[in-house]
């Protein structure tokens, strides 16, 4: 079980650092081609959402790896699917059915690593 937390954190961290910085650096425009659900967000809330996959990414292994406040490692996981619920929601809502898909997929990881740090494996 530590096995499989430990490579699906490493895993979401990789995929939600690359996501957060592509958001951050990348302008609205440019990144309207690939994602439509931009269009109904500002460029400023644009780069937030960037900023907290990338924070959320470096709290999900940082803590544990230095052992300087691994509880901020599930409560990052937790973070993470929230964002998730709402980018769920947002793709609902603007009708983009097959980018809900990754998104549950990304939201059960990322409880799975909650559960496993909170309860299974508590820190």
């Amino acid at each position: 079980m530590n096995i499989a937390i430990l490579i699906v954190q490493v895993l979401l961290a990789m995929v939600f650092f690359m996501a957060g910085l592509m958001k951050l650096i990348q302008p609205k425009e440019k990144l309207a081609n690939n994602m439509a659900w931009v269009e109904g967000y500002s460029q400023n809330q644009i780069r937030l959402i960037g900023v907290l996959e990338i924070l959320g990414a470096v709290s999900l292994v940082l803590p544990a790896l230095t052992g300087i406040l691994p509880w901020l490692t599930p409560l990052a996981a937790v973070g993470l699917a929230l964002l998730m619920a709402g980018a769920i929601l947002t793709h609902l809502r603007r009708g983009e059915y097959p980018n809900v898909v990754a998104n549950v997929v990304l939201l059960a990881l990322t409880a799975f690593v909650a559960y496993g740090l909170f309860m299974a494996l508590p820190v």
